[in-house]
């Protein structure tokens, strides 16, 4: 299973009135490096939607478990962790850069959709070939 991993400085900006990242923000950080997954596995974003076809998130879980705070470096780990059908679940840890403690965790679902109409549409077998993974959702 290939896994990405993105480097990411907290800025001011991301942190709430309790001086921690705020909750909404983790979505975010997952997106970065889901991009950056499809990126390395030479699958951009941006040929997908050259392609004609999407990936809306169609269901999002988060697990918070300590903190970040402003300034921290943070890495965000990605994988395809299960693909059946139309669909695809990408999960994600977020830590502080060179520590072993899981900040959050959590993964996004998405669906293969046509850009046209928005609807379902299987996935190229490229993309299946490259994940390949499959498992029951």
């Amino acid at each position: 299973m290939k896994k990405v991993t993105v480097e990411y400085r907290v800025p001011y900006a991301d942190t709430d009135q309790m001086g921690v990242v705020y909750y909404g923000n983790y979505l975010t950080l997952f997106e970065r490096a889901r991009n950056e997954l499809m990126r390395e596995a030479g699958y951009p974003y941006r040929r997908c939607e050259a392609e004609g076809w999407l990936l809306p998130v169609i269901h999002a879980e988060v697990d918070y478990r300590t903190p970040a705070r402003y300034d921290d470096l943070l890495e965000v780990t990605a994988w395809v962790s299960k693909m059946k059908g139309v669909r695809v679940e990408i999960s994600c840890e977020v830590r502080r850069k060179g520590e072993e403690t899981v900040l959050a965790r959590g993964f996004t679902r998405h669906c293969f959709v046509s850009a046209q109409d928005f609807r379902p549409l299987p996935p190229p077998a490229e993309i299946v070939e490259i994940f390949g993974i499959k498992e029951e959702m």
